[in-house]
């Protein structure tokens, strides 16, 4: 097939520029449209992101020259586009306002803001985990009155470290879960260049990470019913999320609970063969092991693990029986591939395959 034209709105972020970096050489999806603030527009996309380029590979040169669009002409930006993934960094309620323009505009969003997790009708994906929520893009369109176009979220980066190893254990029923996640500074959109105070620190408190890292599963588990998606009852989940300094990789402290204890052999041999439609559909990113379970005492490691099927694998490690509750176990993911950009470009691949996402008629 011809590949997919996309537009990145928010492309000069380190989210935008995430998009950019993995959408190089995509087999579906060529970057044809860049768009930021209006004090962006104008300038080639080399030229707005200056000296900013977070990434560790260069600059792709097929992006350099492209026109930065300012993100708020709508019908401009949608006229050049199949898709668009959404990076902006604005209010709630301006990301809420303009992702639903583009919607209207008939051109399908996927997001990595969090301003719609909670919107009823606009399924948040994990694409391993919760796929059938797509369903409720029927109800979604027909509230916004349009043909094609809708909004898809991906959830919290922090959650994708434990919320795949305890739907991987949903059978023996989790009960109650306790996280401490520990945080690099990418998740803040940072580097050290940016942040020196971080080197060598610890802050104990990230702004609505708790609360997100709370209950954003719950949604994820949750059923869809008269075109809504309706979050899950439990399990029960507390958490406490700590800004470290590392560059990329969310690890988290885990400790649960079960209505039916597994063994650890259970445990550890549901993690290895857990797989979703990414995998049976073989989509381009999906990672052919999505958890892996890593013996050592000393792993997952940040700069051993991190990078684990590109950075789309998660890995687990430390699973033993624990005095207060069944188990603990630590887990990694990268929180801005898996957690972020590469996350949302995993969902896109999900909405093409299964025709949510096609190419505009000329």
């Amino acid at each position: 097939m011809s590949k997919l034209r996309v537009g990145i709105l928010g492309a000069t972020g380190m989210v935008g520029q995430r998009f950019i970096s993995l959408l190089e050489d995509h087999p579906w999806f060529e970057v044809v449209a860049v768009a930021a603030s209006p004090r962006s527009a104008g300038k080639t996309y080399e030229e707005a992101v200056g000296g900013r380029w977070k990434m560790q590979t260069p600059m792709p040169e097929a992006v350099k020259g492209l026109i930065v669009k300012n993100v708020n002409e709508v019908e401009a930006v949608s006229a050049e586009v199949d898709f668009v993934f959404s990076a902006v960094d604005m209010t709630k309620d301006e990301i809420r306002a303009i992702e639903e323009a583009y919607a209207k505009a008939e051109t399908p969003v996927v997001s990595n803001n969090s301003a719609h997790r909670w919107t009823k009708d606009v399924p948040m994906v994990v694409p391993e985990l919760n796929p059938e929520h797509l369903e409720v893009i029927g109800a979604q369109k027909e509230r916004l009155g349009t043909k094609r176009g809708f909004i898809v979220v991906k959830p919290n980066c922090s959650i994708q470290s434990y919320t795949p190893a305890l739907t991987a254990l949903k059978e023996y029923g989790v009960k109650t879960v306790v996280a401490t996640t520990y945080q690099a500074i990418s998740g803040a959109g940072k580097t050290f260049k940016e942040w020196p105070e971080m080197e060598g620190n610890i802050i104990p408190y990230i702004g609505g990470e708790e609360e997100k890292s709370e209950q954003e599963p719950l949604k994820i588990w949750g059923k869809v019913e008269n075109g809504e998606i309706v979050k899950a009852d439990g399990p029960t989940i507390t958490t406490q999320c700590i800004r470290v300094p590392v560059a990329d990789g969310h690890t988290a402290a885990v400790f649960v609970s079960f209505e039916k204890k597994p063994t650890k052999e259970q445990i550890i041999e549901a993690w290895r063969n857990f797989k979703g439609l990414p995998q049976e559909l073989e989509l381009p990113s999906a990672p052919k092991q999505f958890i892996q379970y890593l013996e050592e005492d000393n792993r997952p490691q940040v700069t051993l693990d991190v990078n684990f099927e590109k950075g789309f694998g998660i890995s687990m490690g430390r699973l033993r029986e624990d005095t207060v509750f069944d188990y603990k176990f630590v887990g990694l993911s990268h929180n801005t591939v898996r957690g972020a950009a590469g996350g949302a470009v995993l969902i896109a691949e999900l909405l093409t395959a299964q025709k949510y996402i096609q190419a505009k008629e000329a």
